[in-house]
């Protein structure tokens, strides 16, 4: 399972960042090259996952590890993979940003708690650390300094917001500095507005 190799689009002749993005359930790498677009970027390599299926793990992400299991640690497996190959190309962590939208954001946050590295940046749309009620995730101290964009809405439908702020929680307490919205009334989708504060993370990451 998630065997699939990534994809790749290669933005300009002279890349100096990686970014990884993981799409959302029943998703796929075009609709992550979309987003991509819309950041409006030159000089970039982007990576887009693939999950089986256009799913990353079966159950709900607040359902007991096990209901995801082995799907979830192969997910993971899939992801670090990808990271580990630009990093054996030449690419520092310093110069990856990761992230994803949905499912694929709470993919991206339980990789920052279990492969935390200084990445440049984090881009979490609409996602949170996986896990039932009551987890509780270790401080990363890696992530000290590392921008994060996070955006989500009061009123998702797959993403509590209690959740939301429990990962804004732990991003924070493991140092990462975190840009964050929550909007009152946005629908399950990534806006305009959102493309900006995931650009913005993007640019720092770059200075």
């Amino acid at each position: 399972m998630h065997e699939a190799r990534p994809e790749e689009w290669v933005v300009g002749d002279h890349p100096d960042l990686a970014i990884v993005l993981a799409h959302g359930r029943g998703g796929s790498p075009a609709d992550m090259r979309n987003l991509a677009a819309g950041f409006g970027l030159d000089n970039v390599r982007f990576v887009f996952l693939k999950a089986d299926e256009g799913t990353w793990y079966p159950k709900p992400f607040m359902s007991p590890f096990a209901d995801n299991e082995p799907w979830l640690s192969a997910a993971l497996a899939h992801y670090d993979r990808a990271v580990s190959r630009l990093m054996a190309g030449g690419v520092p962590e310093t110069g990856i940003v990761v992230g994803g939208f949905s499912q694929g954001a709470c993919l991206t946050s339980e990789y920052l708690a279990r492969h935390p590295r200084h990445y440049a940046g984090a881009i979490i749309l609409t996602g949170g650390l996986i896990g039932p009620a009551g987890t509780r995730w270790p401080v990363r101290s890696e992530l000290a300094g590392m921008p994060v964009y996070y955006s989500s809405s009061e009123i998702d439908e797959w993403i509590p917001v209690a959740r939301a702020r429990e990962t804004i929680a732990w991003l924070n307490s493991s140092g990462a500095s975190v840009k964050v919205q929550i909007f009152p009334d946005r629908t399950h989708r990534v806006s305009d507005e959102e493309i900006g504060g995931a650009r913005s993370i993007i640019d720092r990451a770059r200075t």
